[in-house]
């Protein structure tokens, strides 16, 4: 089969995942009652819940969680957008593992697992500190406002909206991909934007777009994909 017809049949699998997902939790209603008396309410209101037992193409090991609605469906758009760059002897995604946190808006990743000539491979796992450990922080912080390295090396994101705030984490991320991915040895805190500059990466990281380009590039150098 050529390129562009894997490709294809890749996005296919990929844009029909969020349909195989379950059904919406029959008593998520409950989660906009109104607290009981001399309890302050959320400073965030609670929204739907729904019971998911996959996220994108992959099965969720361990079972059905409870996800807030958007942030399941921007956890899709992640692990989709992770596995379009990945190498393509990779499957789709077959099992993800991780755990969800009691409101549901937030996940710390452990694990990916996909095929390779139909044996099972753990593409990504949280205490392996290689390559596709960091391109994998890459392909969440191109998707999460916020994403922390939990001890042990798991993944934890929280729901939101993507793009660069300067914040301590993405700084760090940046370094460590400046200098573990693109090779920049002496980028620090104050000057990795003008070392990527240096080497021809034309739009600023520190804009929606720039950051949106640098963490999808980094992503597709640590899979090692960037060639197409």
């Amino acid at each position: 089969m050529n390129d562009s017809r894997t490709s294809l049949s890749r996005r296919r699998i990929l844009l029909g995942a969020a349909a195989a997902s379950a059904v919406t939790v029959a008593g998520a209603t409950t989660a906009h009652a109104a607290p009981p008396a001399g309890e302050k309410p959320s400073a965030r209101p609670a929204g739907r819940l729904v019971v998911r037992d996959r996220i994108a193409t992959a099965r969720l090991a361990g079972g059905p969680a409870r996800f807030q609605a958007d942030f399941h469906e921007r956890l899709d758009a992640w692990l989709a957008f992770w596995s379009a760059n990945s190498p393509r002897v990779w499957s789709t995604p077959v099992e993800v593992e991780g755990q969800v946190g009691a409101d549901g808006d937030t996940f710390t990743l452990h694990a990916i697992r996909v095929t390779r000539d139909d044996e099972p491979r753990v593409a990504f796992a949280s205490r392996r500190p290689d390559a596709t450990h960091l391109a994998t922080l890459a392909s969440l912080h191109h998707h999460f406002p916020a994403v922390h390295v939990e001890a042990g090396g798991a993944l934890r994101v929280t729901d939101g909206a993507a793009g660069w705030t300067g914040s301590a984490g993405q700084v760090s991320f940046a370094v460590t991909a400046c200098r573990e991915l693109w090779g920049l040895r002496a980028a620090d805190a104050t000057d990795w934007r003008e070392h990527l500059s240096g080497i021809g990466h034309g739009t600023d990281p520190a804009s929606r777009s720039g950051w949106a380009a640098f963490t999808r590039a980094s992503l597709r150098r640590g899979l090692r994909t960037e060639s197409y």
